[in-house]
């Protein structure tokens, strides 16, 4: 049974969450920088994780755009279609793990102990607040496609 609805449910977009994490992971790196990790190839790995986080967010934001389904997670009852093919097969969000990906590909880019944490809260939150309305609007519109889609598909991975 997923939580009552509050005041935040889906009122910040992720984009915006995403980057209130990202700052905080590196106002932690200015504020203590005794806390930096060397990390040998860290640059090339975070570009790597970057790479795969805006692939995947642009690739499962394409396939709503195909199917004419809204995009804006603000309003997940103006939902047209349910999508479930693609890397929506693997995830029911990939568009936020693609997000906590960028997350975690800037916290090997600041290398630093408490980075991590950005991504981590982006997850805790999103799911709170933004997942957990979303699923409860799908749930409303779609019915038995969406209890049958949410049987056999993850919420993130």
């Amino acid at each position: 049974m997923s939580p009552s609805p509050t005041p935040l449910d889906a009122k910040l977009p992720p984009p915006l969450v995403m980057l209130l994490c990202g700052a905080a992971a590196w106002a932690a790196a200015r504020a203590l920088p005794a806390l930096i990790v060397p990390l040998p190839g860290r640059g090339a790995l975070a570009i790597a994780v970057l790479a795969l986080g805006l692939a995947i967010e642009l690739v499962a934001a394409a396939r709503f755009l195909r199917a004419r389904t809204t995009v804006s997670p603000l309003s997940p009852q103006k939902a047209t279609t349910l999508v479930t093919g693609g890397l929506n097969r693997v995830s029911r969000n990939p568009m936020y793990v693609g997000q906590a990906l960028l997350l975690a590909g800037w916290a090997l880019w600041l290398a630093h102990a408490l980075a991590p944490l950005g991504a981590v809260a982006y997850v805790l939150w999103i799911t709170r607040f933004q997942i957990l309305p979303e699923e409860r609007a799908l749930a409303a519109r779609f019915g038995e496609d969406y209890a049958a889609y949410r049987a056999r598909t993850p919420r993130w991975l």
